[in-house]
């Protein structure tokens, strides 16, 4: 997962917060040490959302997509495909636009920041636009892969009217440039494609990482770069808050980070409760959404929760059918570990939520030990430690996809050599953590989409 450093050891004390933990941040935060709270953000956030991920043969977006005969589902964004036949893009375009999706907590909690006046900047990964529709200033927001926001023509570069941008979208037609002189080229929204490079704007404001105070990290993946580099820019002292179903990136190395493992909207509501600001967040959400897109975000939580259920019990059963436990470490067990946990995760204790043994002996012989079968026996107690697995990780392990573009819909370009930015490949990268250089320019790439 981009992991390729060792977690802080607990016997390691925090040189900025009290401890590692929600509580310790709040304190952090409501004693005024965090004033420019740097965000950022990946497709994990906007899940509640219901944003469809276009792999999936179980969505209709990918139904619609196989229709069109594409080489790949990526080639739907990839430049030079569009070039040759745009349709194909307007027709996922219609599905995805703006205005068919709504903000979730976590991008209310974001402009809840900023709203207080304490959101230094916010980079996010997502071209979904929930940000803005959230009410987080455009001056704050860095859409690193671009988004729907705008559009303009791609011969001339001139921008193109967002109304008729709609119309054209909601008919999944292709628009043409209107500029006098009959310029006729295709129009594209402002999305980074595959053989584009990002945006200025992301490059300029990347330094201002290094005068924040507090960072929350949310929902990503860090596996692509030169996103994936950004929370190494964050001075060493300064707090990291990990909001995330699994670890990721260089998150859990310093002696500031803070690792909330789980559903993003599960993390953001346990530290509004610490902050004292839950009642004002979940008004500000459902005054912006409305009841019914509330319950129904909140039920496809549950959703979630007791698909997890399922997952565990199945792997506890496995657990059971190979190591021959004889109930030592059964469903029962699991199923009532999980309940304790999704009844934690209803109030947003959902962070590394563990269930100790105290008849586990870590002195005990290996199973299977040769004519010891009371050894055997005694040995199956450690095992108990399979309870301690934390909800979040088996639920990363499910949830894979989590930085699949639209927020993610695909990987957009990564930081590759010595001062090269590659545009177009976006190829997974196994060394999170690593940082552009300073000195990269952005480049075209003829690698194909990945």
């Amino acid at each position: 997962m981009g992991q390729n450093e060792s977690v802080i050891s607990d016997d390691t004390p925090p040189e900025t917060l009290r401890e590692r933990s929600l509580a310790a941040v709040a304190d952090h935060i409501n004693a005024g040490r965090a004033r420019r709270i740097v965000v950022m953000t990946g497709a994990g956030i906007s899940t509640a959302a219901g944003i469809p991920d276009f792999r999936s043969p179980e969505t209709g977006l990918y139904a619609n997509l196989a229709k069109l005969d594409l080489p790949e589902p990526e080639a739907v964004f990839d430049l030079r495909f569009f070039e040759k036949n745009p349709k194909p893009f307007y027709v996922l375009a219609k599905d995805l636009y703006p205005g068919n999706f709504h903000p979730t907590v976590s991008h209310t909690f974001i402009s809840l920041l900023a709203k207080k006046g304490l959101l230094h900047q916010l980079f996010t990964q997502n071209i979904d636009c929930l940000e803005r529709a959230a009410g987080i200033p455009s001056e704050l927001i860095v859409e690193a892969h671009g988004s729907f926001a705008s559009q303009r023509c791609i011969e001339c570069k001139a921008p193109y009217p967002e109304d008729l941008m709609r119309e054209h979208v909601a008919r999944a037609d292709v628009p043409r440039c209107i500029r006098a002189g009959d310029c006729g080229g295709l129009v594209k929204p402002d999305i980074v494609f595959f053989h584009e490079a990002l945006p200025m704007l992301f490059y300029d404001r990347k330094d201002l990482i290094e005068k924040a105070d507090l960072a929350l990290v949310m929902g990503t993946s860090l596996q692509v770069h030169p996103f994936a580099g950004l929370p190494n820019y964050v001075p060493e002292g300064v707090p990291r808050v990990l909001f995330n179903m699994e670890r990721v990136g260089s998150l859990g190395t310093q002696a500031d980070d803070v690792l909330a493992l789980g559903d993003c909207d599960a993390g953001v509501r346990e530290l509004a409760d610490l902050l004292g600001w839950r009642e004002e967040l979940e008004a500000q959400w459902r005054g912006l959404v409305g009841e019914e897109e509330a319950e129904r975000q909140l039920s496809g939580r549950k959703k979630r929760e007791a698909e997890l259920h399922d997952e565990v019990i199945h792997l506890a059963d496995r657990v059971d059918e190979v190591l021959h436990l004889d109930g030592h470490v059964g469903a029962n067990k699991v199923g009532s570990f999980i309940s304790s946990s999704s009844k934690d995760a209803e109030v947003g204790q959902h962070s590394a939520i563990r269930e100790e043994s105290p008849q586990a002996d870590s002195s005990a012989p290996p199973v299977g030990a040769p004519g010891k079968e009371q050894e055997a026996s005694q040995a199956v107690q450690p095992l108990e430690s399979v309870q301690q697995v934390d909800v979040a990780v088996l639920q990363g392990a499910a949830h894979q996809h989590v930085d699949v573009y639209v927020g993610g819909l695909c990987s957009p370009p990564q930081a590759v050599g010595q001062g090269d930015v590659q545009t177009g490949g976006g190829q997974r990268v196994p060394q999170a953590g690593k940082a552009a250089p300073e000195n990269a320019q952005a480049s075209t790439s003829d690698q194909p989409a990945v």
